[in-house]
């Protein structure tokens, strides 16, 4: 059934004071709609977009929209350049086993208590930095990696007012053949041809712990940014996970605990890794009477990833409390894995957007809904399940957001965090004084209405990632050798390292010359 909203004609007048302004134009824009395309899609990719949207009940109608002048929004940007991206924090110590699911978040999500809002928020951050860290660039040598050495991760990304420290990077690799979740580099002399950053382990410094009421462990896991790759790279077969009866997806399960002695980056799984780190953690802050938690977060693949983490670190650590907070993620396993996961008491915040076709794979058709015929047919063991309790996000609730079918932008993980913090209730509008932002949003999409005059996709390195050298020509820099990848475990150079910093002293010597 498609999805439609009732217009209400809104005029606005030429002048108005700051605040009033600013109620005017997100409520009209609320009950605004973006044109209706005039034309049929008329390639084959258009034409499948369109037949899945139908497929999914996503497809969004459209009517003609009321058409705001663009001084209203320009007065309005100016108001909210004008105002601090972030609320401020609150102490939330006495709260934060509830915070942290203990209950389910039960009375919390509608309306969305302020508190669990700025924590999902923070979370979601440390997951969208492991796109915004990511080099994609095909030509790059070191295209997989993450751009930034630990050390310098969040001072880079602007992240350091969370109070977190990254404590470790996690590498992954698959021995099946899904070409779009782990990025290649078209070069020969490469960093790895086998591994990806896949994230990166974080621990609350002494001023958050005291602010959230005990040592939080966290880790984020980094996605896949296009939906389209869950078409071609989803294997739908289940296969063992852990000891019991848990079965979960094998291209997931493949990334999480795949590795090869020859690998410079994945002698051990990405599992290893991480469990590694969070056992050391755990254990150093228990040592010092520390009350300690693991929270876990990651959206799309990063979120699938998650609660395999999550179950293996909830079956391993004893009386760890183990929280995960994913955004657009997919079903990872069956019913038994889903089970599994409640009696671990591991708690599972699922935020979606209503729009977006992830969450809705694998099991498009046979998934939980299929539990009200157990009596009939019994426990589908092959049934894909999802987990935990759901957030559901709408983006017709925003008023910045265009009404038209975007798969990718539905996708975004900045939509998702646009959503969540302008969500109050299903039952009230979009706040109109929420902080994030809103021109992340088109970081790598184009989500925003054309009034707000932001560009579509506009997050890159400057100049593409050229520079100019002192004789006026443009090239690409070499890294700084301390953000060049390198396993922690290895302590000599990696040869192609030492070949980069050994042609960069010739060079220097030639031009000495």
């Amino acid at each position: 059934m498609a999805l439609s909203t009732k217009i209400i004609y809104t005029h606005l007048p030429t002048t108005q004071s700051s605040s009033k302004t600013k109620f005017s134009v997100v409520h009209a824009h609320q009950q605004a709609l973006l044109d209706p395309p005039k034309t049929k899609p008329s390639n084959p990719t258009s034409r499948l977009t369109e037949s899945l949207s139908h497929l999914l009940h996503l497809h969004l109608e459209t009517p003609p929209r009321t058409e705001l002048h663009q001084s209203i929004w320009d007065s309005f940007s100016e108001e909210k350049h004008s105002t601090p991206t972030t609320s401020p924090k609150e102490v939330i110590a006495h709260k934060w086993c509830e915070i942290h699911g203990s209950s389910d978040w039960d009375n919390l999500l509608d309306p969305l208590q302020p508190w669990l809002r700025r924590e999902v928020v923070k979370y979601g951050e440390f997951a969208q930095a492991t796109y915004d860290a990511f080099d994609f660039e095909s030509f790059s040598e070191y295209c997989g990696s993450c751009r930034y050495n630990r050390k310098n991760l969040f001072e880079k990304l602007g992240l350091t007012k969370n109070g977190y420290r990254v404590t470790n990077y996690i590498y992954a690799m698959s021995h099946i053949d899904m070409p779009q979740w782990l990025e290649r580099s078209h070069l020969v002399n490469t960093w790895s041809k086998d591994s990806n950053w896949m994230g990166y382990v974080v621990v609350s410094d002494d001023e958050e712990t005291c602010r959230i009421g005990r040592r939080d462990n966290v880790v984020a896991w980094r996605g896949t940014v296009a939906p389209s790759e869950w078409y071609e790279d989803m294997q739908r077969k289940l296969e063992t996970f852990g000891k019991r009866n848990a079965e979960v997806e094998h291209g997931f399960h493949s990334l999480y605990t795949s590795k090869n002695e020859s690998t410079r980056y994945n002698k051990t799984s990405a599992s290893e890794q991480v469990m590694k780190e969070v056992t050391r953690l755990v254990e150093l802050y228990r040592e010092k009477g520390e009350q300690v938690s693991l929270t876990i977060t990651g959206h799309s693949l990063g979120g699938a990833l998650a609660l395999l983490n999550a179950h293996e670190a909830a079956s391993t650590i004893p009386n760890l409390p183990v929280s995960v907070i994913s955004f657009g993620a997919p079903r990872v396993g069956n019913v038994a894995f889903r089970d599994e996961l409640h009696q671990l008491e591991v708690k599972t915040l699922r935020v979606v957007v209503k729009q977006d076709m992830v969450p809705r794979m694998p099991g498009l058709v046979f998934n939980e809904g299929l539990q009200k015929f157990d009596d009939i047919t019994g426990t589908l063991k092959w049934v894909y399940t999802h987990v935990g309790v759901e957030l559901k996000l709408d983006v017709r609730s925003s008023p910045y957001l265009k009404r038209r079918l975007d798969l990718a932008g539905f996708h975004s993980l900045e939509t998702y965090l646009h959503l969540v913090d302008g969500f109050h209730s299903t039952s009230t509008t979009f706040q109109s004084d929420a902080r994030r932002d809103v021109a992340l949003v088109n970081k790598a999409c184009d989500m925003l209405v054309d009034e707000l005059r932001i560009p579509r996709c506009w997050y890159q390195l400057a100049n593409k990632g050229l520079v100019c050298n002192a004789h006026g020509r443009w090239e690409k820099p070499k890294r700084d050798p301390e953000d060049i990848p390198s396993p922690a475990r290895e302590k000599s150079v990696h040869p192609f390292v030492d070949r980069m910093q050994t042609h960069d002293v010739l060079e220097s010597v030639l031009y000495a010359v």
